[in-house]
């Protein structure tokens, strides 16, 4: 016999069964206003340190944690997994096949629905004391994104970076602030809040490499932001290894000029170059060796030479330009066999346009040129098609 819901339920537009839903679920749970986006590669012993953090510092706050673990060979996804599944709070997304600090950023900042977004590293070295203050700045409706800075009056360093690295911080601070004209005192910090809808809307814009999300967010917007910056002092942390390299550092260098250039040229196109700009000098040094050290033959040697930066180039491109889709062991073997061939058909586009430009000797060099733009951009294309293709 049916009973009384039943017959509720059945009587119900859809509409009317959405509505009723809703209305049990909000009796229930709280929407989050705040989301707190953690981006992580080997973060497992943090991460209980850091939500527990988190609940004293935001009582009264209904938040969110929003892990975005880079499939990370620790366990962080599983230990986010476990916090999860007793804490409705936190929530986790495992990316499989790509890498990097800021895609996991954007990813985990459009799988929010709270009005606000705050982004921050799991590693510790971030003061989650400072989120409430900097929640209030957005909801006073005067500010669009809140940044803690270690350059302002008040903040400090501290004991969170060695002198070698505060002293490349501060040469990258200030290079993003001549280049691209910034107004921030700290667009190296990775923590920051930003209205949710400003993130929306400039999430199209962002480069999902590298390791500076808040520059690049903050140029993309060409000084519409208002912005607004709090003091925080940079804490050392407390397990586990800074993730930052000279590779990293390179990958910076990239958006400053992709961000430069307006977006006309790709990050990943712009580290391309510059690894084939690096192939230059590879060669010629090999080229030399080869005439001198192994007496070959020019034309022996030339080939011998091209072999060689190309090798180079496939390890640099590997660490650097592809780095969230890195080959390993046999793949890395046919990666670079895929690589020569791809190459090899670039000489022939090269010496091709360059071919039908040359008309007569005084316009040398812009044959070579186009000759040797064709050849990149081919290389560029079928490598990212056959050699690093997405899974």
């Amino acid at each position: 016999m049916e009973s009384a819901a039943e017959r509720q339920t059945g009587s119900e537009t859809p509409v009317e069964a959405t509505e009723r839903s809703q209305a049990g679920a909000k009796a229930q749970f709280k929407a989050a206003e705040l989301s707190i986006v953690l981006p992580t590669f080997n973060e497992a012993q943090n991460i209980p340190v850091l939500i527990e953090l988190l609940d004293k510092t935001l009582s009264g706050v209904d938040w969110e944690a929003i892990v975005v673990d880079d499939n990370s060979p620790d366990g962080t996804t599983e230990v986010g997994r476990q916090i999860a599944a007793v804490d409705p709070r936190v929530r986790v997304i495992r990316r499989i096949g790509r890498r990097g600090l800021s895609g996991a950023c954007i990813e985990g900042m459009l799988a929010s629905s709270a009005r606000y977004v705050a982004v921050m590293d799991a590693d510790l070295q971030h003061d989650e004391a400072l989120l409430p203050t900097m929640l209030a700045e957005l909801k006073s409706e005067n500010t669009d994104i809140v940044v803690a800075s270690r350059k302002v009056e008040g903040g400090t360093i501290g004991q969170g970076l060695s002198k070698v690295r505060a002293w490349g911080s501060n040469i990258a601070n200030s290079l993003a602030q001549k280049l691209l004209n910034v107004s921030l005192s700290d667009p190296m910090s990775g923590f920051f809040m930003i209205r949710r809808d400003k993130a929306e809307e400039i999430a199209p814009k962002l480069s999902v490499q590298g390791f500076k999300i808040l520059l690049d967010i903050v140029s993309s917007f060409n000084g519409a932001l208002r912005i607004k910056e709090l003091p925080f002092t940079f804490r050392e942390r407390q397990h586990g290894e800074s993730k930052l390299d000279t590779l990293v550092t390179l990958d910076y260098f990239g958006l400053l000029l992709a961000k430069y250039f307006g977006d006309v040229i790709s990050v990943r196109f712009l580290m391309f170059g510059l690894v084939g700009a690096s192939g230059l000098v590879v060669h010629l040094v090999a080229l030399r060796l080869f005439l001198v050290l192994g007496a070959f033959e020019f034309n022996a040697a030339q080939t011998a030479a091209s072999f060689v930066a190309m090798t180079s180039n496939f390890f640099l491109n590997n660490q650097l330009t592809y780095r969230d889709r890195r080959l390993h062991g046999f793949k890395a073997l046919q990666g670079l066999l895929t690589f020569y061939a791809v190459c090899s058909v670039g000489v022939l586009a090269n010496v091709g346009v360059a071919n039908l430009i040359y008309l007569e000797p005084s316009y040398w060099w812009f044959a070579g040129t186009a000759g040797a733009i064709m050849g990149a951009v081919w290389n560029y294309a079928a490598s990212s098609a056959l050699t690093w293709r997405k899974s």
